[in-house]
């Protein structure tokens, strides 16, 4: 039977003598939620916790692409794309995605950039077209002296390739390495960080009603099953951060499931990636129809993340996002950050 820790964090500045500090960064622990597959969640105090499991709660995570995980980091999105769910065609042109990444550069701690739609219904653009909206853009930046780390967003070896030699430092991957099989391999030669990010089904079918048998556990099998896969692959360890995949074949109650037990993946002794920015279920929870009306929306699940211990957020709206980050430091520091 498959056993789960979540820790149980706090960010009060005082902290009990047998507290833990969570992932060597700014939120701590003192208790634990122990989660059975197919049997009962109880909480219990840390101390009982194994202590392999236990080590991978407290250990202050790797850097990830020069950046410490000891303080929450803003990726920014951009989409140099005709369809994206949430700013389709805003980007499309060089110049606009030239002047939006500039933007966001005082913003974010990276720059996220995507070439092919993953939205629900997308289809697959081929690879020369994606190399062509993204490895441009990318060597253009680099040009312009711009030093934050670049992620590449996609599946597809060649675009990755491409964007690599460009300047971009992250890989990210939403299909977690399992779409196309030169990606694996070309990670490990680069030796760059990745992002494995948990799907289920293909973005033109993932939203066709989606099911598990328990989302928590099932995300969580699936993405130890892909660690495993690229630790095989010759990709370090320390190389590796992970995304639940929030929105990428799963229903409403799957996000909200996800995201109130996303402390669970801390159990993977990894940082922790969450890309829920826009994301319809918050849309439709908060009454927001248009995907750039749901900024508060989403800078609400982001703080709630963050209160997690969560270290990535993956968001469209920087600015506001940042400023929310400063304001809640602020306030559970009871002093200017």
């Amino acid at each position: 039977m498959t056993t789960l820790y979540r820790p149980l964090p706090q960010t009060d500045p005082v902290w009990p003598a047998e507290a833990h500090r969570l992932a060597g960064g700014w939120t701590w622990f003192t208790h634990v939620e122990r989660m059975e597959r197919g049997g009962d969640a109880r909480v219990i105090p840390a101390g009982e916790v194994p202590g392999w499991a236990l080590a991978r709660l407290t250990a202050p995570r790797p850097d990830f692409a020069r950046l410490s995980m000891d303080r929450p980091r803003l990726m920014g999105i951009l989409n140099v794309t005709p369809d994206s769910f949430s700013d389709g065609g805003l980007f499309d042109a060089p110049e606009a995605a030239l002047a939006h990444a500039q933007a966001m550069v005082d913003d974010v701690d990276i720059l996220d950039i995507g070439g092919e739609s993953t939205r629900p219904d997308a289809r697959t653009i081929d690879p020369a077209e994606e190399i062509a909206r993204t490895a441009p853009l990318i060597d253009m930046l680099r040009g312009q002296g711009v030093e934050t780390p670049i992620s590449i967003d996609t599946r597809k070896a060649s675009v990755a390739e491409e964007a690599l030699a460009a300047g971009a430092d992250i890989v990210n991957d939403v299909s977690a390495l399992t779409y196309d099989p030169a990606m694996a391999p070309l990670v490990a030669d680069k030796d760059v960080p990745v992002v494995l990010m948990h799907a289920q089904g293909a973005p033109a079918t993932m939203q066709a009603n989606p099911a598990y048998d328990d989302v928590v556990f099932d995300v969580y099998e699936a993405l130890e099953a892909r660690i495993v896969a690229a630790e095989a692959a010759g990709i370090a360890r320390h190389y590796i951060a992970i995304d639940p995949g929030i929105g990428f074949g799963k229903t409403l109650e799957h996000n909200l499931a996800l995201l109130a037990r996303i402390g669970v993946f801390h159990g993977f002794g990894l940082p922790i990636l969450l890309g829920a920015s826009r994301k319809r279920f918050i849309g439709t929870i908060s009454g927001a129809e248009a995907p750039r009306n749901r900024a508060p929306g989403s800078i609400a699940v982001a703080l709630a993340a963050i209160s997690q211990g969560v270290q990535m957020l993956r968001v469209h709206d920087t600015s506001e996002t940042r400023a929310a980050l400063r304001l809640a430091r602020a306030v559970e520091e009871g002093k200017h950050p």
